[in-house]
């Protein structure tokens, strides 16, 4: 498929997606971190869902950092990934969007079991890979069950709604960039968040896009998605936008009032079905 043909298939899909539910993958796993991942539980499922330890081939993007991703960079990644378990990493960089639309660039994610997009900005990632070889690639990966995870930038990537996609600063939630990687669509994704009492900020996106389904990731807490469910791993909570709230006088979950900013929280364990929009109780 040409680029050209591509990017008007994913726009087209993306306007559909706006309109109707939120679906994540239908096959594969991803694991969506809120920044200053520690907890090894977390790591260990990526790697256990990538091929298992002393087995799992992986693939290393960094390029939300903005740094210089050196011959050192690369080797001290690597050694991250194989003290936690990995047998192979191969790291992958470009800011060039056309040499990630090639095969040659893109090929060492034909042979992994994970792909892992580690913080910065989020915008980085959509400048270099949207709409690229890489991008479909990340979803043959999802297709044969292989799992994507990220922290921080490499969390809201993965949304359709791309959240502080601007460039000038990450303060600003509706910005320059607003097309994430779609492997959640109908979805904003948020990070650092009560770390950083970002607890509100999504209500600016929502108010722009009121269809969206709104998740804001606390640090060192992720979301286990498969299909069209997640399930809270890690040590914080998970702050879910969904135009409900609940109601303690009436024991049960309710609407919000216009302009009311409510939403859920859910903690290790708490599980929820993005598709239909509810807590799983």
């Amino acid at each position: 498929m040409s680029r050209l043909i591509y990017t008007v298939a994913l726009a087209l899909a993306c306007l559909f997606s706006a309109i109707g539910q939120t679906t994540g993958p239908k096959s594969g796993h991803l694991i969506i971190a809120g920044g200053a991942l520690r907890d090894t539980a977390v790591f260990n499922k990526f790697i256990e869902l990538a091929g298992g330890k002393g087995k799992a081939n992986i693939v290393v993007i960094p390029t939300a950092g903005g740094y210089n991703v050196d011959a050192t960079a690369r080797e001290n990644l690597t050694n991250q990934w194989i003290s936690r378990g990995a047998a192979k990493v191969t790291v992958l960089h470009t800011t060039d969007p056309n040499e990630a639309d090639t095969q040659a660039f893109a090929a060492a994610i034909d042979a992994a079991g994970g792909v892992y997009f580690p913080g910065g900005r989020q915008w980085r990632l959509a400048d270099a890979y949207l709409n690229t070889i890489v991008q479909t690639k990340l979803f043959d990966l999802l297709d044969r069950g292989g799992v994507i995870g990220g922290s921080s930038a490499g969390a809201t990537i993965q949304g359709s709604y791309l959240a502080r996609g601007d460039t000038k600063t990450n303060t600003i939630m509706v910005g320059d960039h607003e097309e994430g990687f779609g492997f959640i669509k109908n979805i904003a994704i948020d990070q650092h968040t009560l770390a950083r009492n970002r607890q509100f900020d999504m209500f600016d996106v929502l108010n722009v896009y009121p269809t969206l389904l709104g998740i804001s990731i606390d640090e060192n807490t992720a979301m286990l998605v498969s299909g069209n469910s997640f399930e809270v791993i890690g040590q914080s909570y998970v702050l879910i936008y969904d135009g409900t709230h609940w109601d303690q006088s009436k024991d049960e979950f309710v609407k919000n009032k216009p302009n009311q900013e409510r939403f859920h929280l859910l903690r290790k364990g708490g599980k929820y079905d993005m598709k239909k929009r509810a807590v799983i109780r």
